[in-house]
């Protein structure tokens, strides 16, 4: 069999979302694909600064990171891309215009706003990663002048959520990530175009690519790959695309479908 990249979101298809674990089936299955010849990566939105430390535990290869803004294969930065400084003032003034709250995702840094959100989830955020890594702890959104790659907002009654994507449209495409939520990421990026620089990299062909998801943010790398696993649990949105189904996270469902592909016996 050819050598294969397999590439994997995080939350939900390696990581259980409930129990925040990375079942000792997956690590085991990863580690044997990388031993059969078979290199391995996370496909992830989240950026390096979030992904580098929290996952090392997960025997990998390399990372794509922010949704295709960043590449990290070996240890080495092979690409990354920023939104401009201006772009990076003027997005901070549309979100407050727009009543939305979130977290803008820098590679060395999160940021939150200075004052607690109205939005539990992002106080949730916020403690974790200050607390686990001690990001989002040095500057503020509303302190501006910073660099960041891209964005995750929530929105509630009160958002004017369809003239911020007015105003965004011509740079970033706005993922909906259901729930009022929404990653915004730089319009020539996504899992996809991170998942193609390293088939060109590499020199693999398209069949030597493996891509495994659950939710809408895969959606670009379910309509790019051939070979697509969705977890047991995935967004309905992936269906016209996934070749194969496997069980939950929790049930080996990783092992089971790199077993059903022979990339591990």
């Amino acid at each position: 069999m050819k050598k294969a990249a397999l590439f994997f979101d995080v939350d939900g298809t390696l990581i259980d979302e409930q129990t925040k674990i990375v079942p000792e089936s997956t690590l085991c299955a990863l580690k044997q694909a990388r031993e059969n010849g078979h290199l391995v990566f996370i496909n992830t939105g989240r950026t390096s600064c979030n992904t580098l430390d929290s996952m090392k535990h997960i025997p990998v290869d390399g990372y794509v990171c922010g949704c295709g803004t960043e590449i990290i294969y070996q240890g080495n930065v092979l690409m990354h891309s920023t939104l401009t400084k201006e772009q990076c003032r003027r997005y901070i003034q549309v979100i407050q215009e727009c009543r939305m709250e979130g977290v803008l995702e820098a590679s060395d840094d999160l940021y939150f706003p200075q004052n607690s959100s109205r939005f539990p989830e992002i106080e949730d955020i916020r403690q974790r990663m200050g607390k686990a890594w001690g990001l989002g702890c040095k500057k503020y959104i509303e302190d501006g002048g910073f660099i960041y790659d891209k964005m995750f907002l929530l929105s509630d009654q009160t958002s004017d959520v369809v003239k911020f994507i007015e105003e965004v449209r011509d740079d970033l495409a706005v993922i909906d990530r259901r729930h009022g939520s929404y990653e915004c990421i730089q319009k020539q990026y996504t899992k996809a175009t991170g998942i193609e620089y390293m088939k060109k990299y590499l020199g693999y062909d398209m069949d030597q690519i493996y891509v495994f998801g659950d939710s809408s943010n895969d959606l670009a790398m379910f309509e790019y790959a051939t070979h697509t696993v969705a977890m047991k649990e995935h967004d309905s949105v992936l269906d016209p695309y996934t070749e194969y189904v496997t069980d939950s996270v929790m049930n080996d469902g990783i092992e089971k479908a790199m077993k059903h592909y022979q990339l591990i016996i």
